[in-house]
This record gives structure tokens, C-alpha cells and sequence, in this order.
């Protein structure tokens, strides 16, 4: 079998060598917690300085004429306890999840050719934690989340340009509250799944499935 499969397969080996030395994935050797796992690879996404958003993620989901739909967002925050992003709950994804809480995440790094996919039901935050966050944001971004009628048709910039310019006006020398339509979703898992790249397209595969509330499954999928 040959080493390389593609001419390209091999510059991008020979341009990447944090990938020379890299060990192969293995059940063993990966820990039992997925969480555990995630936060590695995360934190090494983190450092790349080439990843520009290593917090963008797909986010999958079913919309509410039962076709698939995907869109990149931001995680936030995340724990156990789920992986965490913000929305106007009155967008598209909004009212895709409304019908379906269910959704799944997809990252992919590509300096260091690794993807980890994530399948779970979706719930809210608490008020609390969404007043947090929001405070946190730029005041430009609050301003967005009053203005933008998310993934309603506009007739113009302009009138968007309008509503940003209404608002800046009424929140003058004023903190911005929080919209009651503007929130954060926690996407809790059942499945996640570590995908790293290996030679002629034979990757590494490791799923965690939960089986109860601190337990997990750990099995190698053909690539």
C-alpha cells in the first residue's frame, strides 16, 4: 500500500509537521470521559495560531419543513452539562428547534486535521445565565440583537441600518437589557465522535455513546 495517497496528501503531510510525530488514536489510549478528550483537543485548537475561530461550529438541525439545515455558530461556553450558544429564538434555527430539539455540532480543525461531531437534545439556559452573557457582549452587539429580525427578508441595508441607528437612540446613556427573544441553547450529548485524519483515507474513529448519566460507551468505526 502506498504511504501517500495524492500528491496533495503528501505536500499537506510535508507542510504540517505537528502531524509527523502525532500518535494514532486508539480506545486504550484516549480517556473514558469524552469531556476530558474534548478539552485537549480543544485547547490545542486554541494555541494554533492560524485557527482564527476555533469556537465555530457546524450547527445542524431539522427545520420546520423537515429538511436538514446547517449554519456556523460560536460556542460559548460548555461543560458536562452541555455546549452552549446563543440565538434569537425568532430566527430560522429558533424556530427549527422549536419542532425539533434535537441538533448536532460539527468541529473541524484543519492545522491539525481533526473533527469531533456531537448529536444531543437541546434545552435553554436558565434567564440568569443568558442576562450574563448578554452583558458581556459588545455594546455594538447588544445593539445587533434589538435591530436584526433574524432571518427575516429585508428590503434594503438601509432599513437595517435604520434599526440599528432606532436603537442606539432609545438605549442612549443606558445599559441594554436582554430581548425576551434572544437566548442561549445548550445542546446536551448523547453521541460524540473524534475524527482524526491518517494516511490513504484511512482514518481514526472513536465514538462515545452515554448510558446513564456519568457513563459512557467508547468504540472505533471504520473511517
Amino acid at each position: 500500500m502506498a504511504r501517500f495517497s495524492t500528491s496533495r496528501e503528501l505536500l499537506f503531510f510535508l507542510t504540517h509537521p505537528t502531524l509527523w510525530f502525532r500518535q494514532p488514536l486508539s480506545q486504550k489510549s484516549l480517556h473514558a470521559d469524552p469531556f476530558v478528550v474534548f478539552e485537549q483537543w480543544y485547547n490545542q485548537a486554541k494555541k494554533s495560531l492560524s485557527g482564527e475561530f476555533p469556537n465555530a461550529m457546524c450547527l445542524s438541525t431539522t427545520g420546520t419543513d423537515d429538511y436538514p439545515e446547517g449554519r456556523i455558530v460560536l460556542l460559548k461556553e460548555w461543560s458536562k452539562e452541555g455546549f452552549v450558544f446563543y440565538s434569537n429564538t425568532q430566527s430560522q434555527k429558533g424556530a427549527a428547534l422549536s419542532a425539533h430539539p434535537k441538533a448536532s455540532i460539527t468541529f473541524y480543525w484543519s492545522v491539525s486535521q481533526r473533527q469531533v461531531r456531537i448529536k444531543g437534545d437541546v434545552e435553554f439556559v436558565d434567564n440568569s445565565t443568558a442576562d450574563q452573557y448578554f452583558s458581556s457582549r459588545p455594546r455594538r452587539s447588544q445593539i445587533g440583537a434589538w435591530a436584526s429580525e433574524q432571518s427575516t427578508t429585508l428590503h434594503s441595508r438601509k432599513e437595517l441600518e435604520d434599526k440599528v441607528i432606532e436603537y442606539e437612540e432609545k438605549f442612549a446613556q443606558q445599559p441594554i437589557p436582554r430581548p425576551d427573544y434572544w437566548t442561549g441553547y445548550r445542546i446536551k450529548p448523547i453521541e460524540i465522535e473524534f475524527w482524526q485524519l491518517r494516511l490513504n483515507r484511512l482514518h481514526d474513529r472513536i465514538l462515545y455513546k452515554k448510558t446513564s448519566k456519568e457513563s459512557w460507551t467508547k468504540s472505533r468505526l471504520s473511517p
